[in-house]
């Protein structure tokens, strides 16, 4: 399996919101893409939004466990997660720049090959300042 030239995958996501006392899941069907580079791995794909727009979203697993969340577009977002800990970072939006942190109760990666496919599982809260904006549950499965 190269991964440095790239593979396209089928990918399921899967996201649970809890906010403000109201739950909200979301499902995703998307074509991406896998790519290796050096020991990190990155998965990429559009995310489709209800206007139309298709916003690109990165999601990069670094080889110490560490995973990251990047969306591009109006919105820029780099979520970092790392098991039992609280990782800060910067959201960009129209209005300015916020900061915000998660705490990931839950990070796992899967990769298998043969054919090529994956897991991401991710539970996490999300913080802004140092007020608990949410619980969130994050699900990819990925296949070649």
């Amino acid at each position: 399996m190269d991964l440095t030239q790239g593979i396209p995958v089928s990918i399921q996501l899967k996201t649970v919101v809890k906010q403000a006392g109201e739950k909200n899941e979301f499902y995703f069907d998307v074509a991406g893409q896998i790519i290796k580079m050096g020991n990190t791995l990155y998965i990429r794909y559009k995310e489709e939004q209800e206007s139309g727009e298709a916003i690109p979203v990165t999601i990069k697993v670094e080889p110490d466990g560490k995973i990251q969340l990047i969306r591009a577009g109006e919105l820029r977002m780099r979520l970092k997660f790392g098991y039992q800990e609280r990782l800060e970072t910067i959201y960009r939006t129209p209005y300015g720049l916020f900061q915000i942190s998660t705490f990931s109760h839950n990070v796992r990666f899967s990769l298998k090959d043969q054919p090529t496919s994956g897991s991401i599982l991710i539970d996490y809260d999300l913080y802004s300042q140092d007020e608990k904006v949410g619980e969130y549950h994050l699900e990819l499965e990925f296949t070649a």
